[in-house]
């Protein structure tokens, strides 16, 4: 079966046996994370969301992606700031797609 989710913001196409970088999620590592916000299922879509299916998942980390560089420059006006972000995210493996 194959899916596609929705958490925080972002849509991913998933299926059992994948893992996903998705953004920080408030669960600890080794719990298990239900997404009810799912928009199909195996080419069935929802009106925005199907309410009889959840995505199951296992808390694999949490972690910080690679810093980016923020920059902002005026010329002739001796202005520039530098500032740096890592975002945080949870690594998730998807374990099964469930229809109640």
């Amino acid at each position: 079966m194959k899916a596609i989710i929705e958490t925080g913001g972002k849509q991913y196409y998933v299926e059992p046996g994948n893992e996903i970088y998705v953004e920080k999620l408030d669960v600890e590592a080794g719990k298990e994370v239900v997404f009810d916000k799912v928009l199909m299922v195996n080419g069935v879509a929802g009106k925005p969301y199907l309410t009889n299916v959840v995505v199951k998942g296992d808390v694999v980390k949490h972690g910080k992606q690679k810093k980016i560089v923020v920059f902002k420059f005026r010329q002739k006006n001796n202005y520039h700031k530098k500032q740096g972000h890592r975002q945080p995210y949870t690594k998730v493996k998807i374990t099964s797609i469930v229809e109640k």
